[in-house]
């Protein structure tokens, strides 16, 4: 099947505070839904394997893949270049950058007369906390969230962390990959304490009225793993998909190096849910 190269785009929410991704339009016209994908912490949509997710995400759907406008990584899209923005990147700024691309879905939809399809919410690790809270905030408006070894406790910060901040204003945390010291400020412990209600996902996902799906690797970190089985214990309707083999990436590594069987499979019962999510 030939899919489509994504097309890029930019949403300016405000001065200085853009939202960039790619559009890959649907195989199947007219497309039945949309799916907007959400990288996780130090994670963009150029990384390794996304590029290709959504490529074969966009087949009964169309797809945006997104990098949240705090995420670090500027206009060259392949460097953290903005650690600055990266230092106050709350959980609310992603939640507002995620409404700013659903409310422009709805209004695309308006403008054409193509009337209301559903919207659907995939994320990857910390991008999945962003969609489950997202979505549990905006009940009916989203149809279904997907989750690739996504967070259940969105407090991602050490006690050291947390001291530091508090004592100066900034902590580090390091990057692995491109070895850089990335910085973290006050105002994002801040952010979490302010919200701890709302951003409590295992309290709040009893509550849950769209239909969600866990796609785990059975190699991933052990604390998203109890993650998972506290948000089942909670809510039992929740589909929990392991993957054999698979680790945090699903075996994706940055640059990309080619669809790994247990990524090959993620995939696979990604399309299949999307299409149990559309009925």
């Amino acid at each position: 099947m030939q899919l489509n190269a994504g097309k890029a785009f930019e949403l300016h929410i405000a001065e200085d505070r853009i939202v960039r991704g790619d559009y890959y339009e649907a195989a199947l016209q007219p497309a039945l839904g949309t799916i907007i994908i959400c990288h996780g912490y130090k994670g963009f949509k150029d990384w390794g394997m996304f590029p290709h997710v959504a490529q074969s995400l966009a087949e009964d759907v169309n797809v945006l893949s997104i990098n949240f406008s705090h995420n670090g990584v500027g206009e060259d899209l392949l460097q953290f270049t903005e650690l600055e923005k990266f230092a106050r990147d709350t959980y609310s700024r992603d939640i507002e950058d995620l409404d700013a691309v659903v409310k422009e879905i709805g209004g695309r939809a308006q403008l054409s007369g193509d009337g209301e399809k559903p919207v659907f919410l995939l994320g990857h690790s910390r991008g999945a906390g962003v969609c489950l809270i997202y979505a549990l905030d905006h009940p009916g408006q989203i149809a279904g969230v997907i989750s690739w070894n996504g967070i259940a406790n969105v407090d991602l910060l050490t006690e050291e962390n947390k001291e530091e901040m508090r004592k100066t204003g900034r902590t580090y945390t390091l990057n692995g990959r491109t070895k850089q010291n990335m910085p973290l400020d006050l105002e994002i412990l801040k952010d979490m304490e302010r919200n701890s209600e709302r951003f409590n996902i295992i309290g709040r996902i009893s509550g849950a009225e769209f239909p969600i799906a866990l796609i785990q690797g059975t190699e991933d970190g052990e604390r998203l793993i109890r993650g998972s089985k506290q948000l089942i214990e909670q809510n039992p309707a929740i589909q929990w998909i392991r993957i054999p083999e698979g680790n945090h990436t699903f075996g994706s590594v940055h640059p990309y190096q080619g669809e790994t069987q247990p990524l090959k499979q993620a995939i696979s019962e990604t399309l299949k849910t999307i299409r149990e999510m559309i009925g």
